[in-house]
């Protein structure tokens, strides 16, 4: 079975919550990067950059970060890894970082973007924004800041983001429908 669990202009509301929630903690970006995790954050880093830009002028600094030799399963695979390019043309160095990615289940992906954030410097702090927050599942100890959505899912479900022409909808599939 497939639902959607958010559509266009709900994600458009928490777009704007979260922006507003940025702004109360990070002031105008003085000092504040966006860093979205590739490939699936990439789409709602960019979404927020905008929206930013929209409600309050801000120009944030935004980056995209590749953790594919940062996992710790990437060696199990037998097929040949191709990481995404990595785009950061800042100084990470004494910077508050807000990484960004779509859906937030075991947490090992964001202790991958952890390790690499490292390899290029020692920020100030690093927040984390997901669109999405599977809560039954976490494998590390890793919480986000700023959440979308909160939901409660089976192991065996799998939640996809979508996003076509700047819009999104989110949906949950179960294990029969993959």
């Amino acid at each position: 079975m497939k639902r959607i669990i958010l559509e266009y202009e709900q994600v458009e509301l928490i777009l704007t919550r979260i922006c507003h929630q940025l702004v109360e903690d990070h002031g105008y970006f003085e000092n504040t990067a966006i860093l979205a995790l590739q490939p699936k954050g990439t789409p709602l880093g960019k979404a927020l950059v905008k929206k930013l830009d929209t409600l309050f002028g801000i120009k944030a600094t935004y980056g995209e970060l590749d953790t594919t030799f940062h996992r710790d399963d990437f060696r199990r695979s037998d097929k040949l890894l191709i990481p995404n390019e990595v785009n950061i043309d800042f100084e990470i160095e004494k910077k508050r970082i807000i990484l960004v990615d779509d859906v937030l289940y075991t947490g090992r992906s964001i202790r991958a973007a952890l390790d690499a954030v490292n390899d290029y410097g020692r920020p100030a702090s690093i927040d984390l924004v997901t669109l999405i927050n599977r809560k039954y599942k976490r494998e590390v100890p890793i919480q986000p800041d700023y959440v979308g959505e909160h939901i409660d899912s089976r192991t065996d479900d799998y939640v996809k983001v979508e996003w076509a022409d700047d819009q999104c909808q989110v949906w949950i599939i179960t294990d029969n429908d993959k």
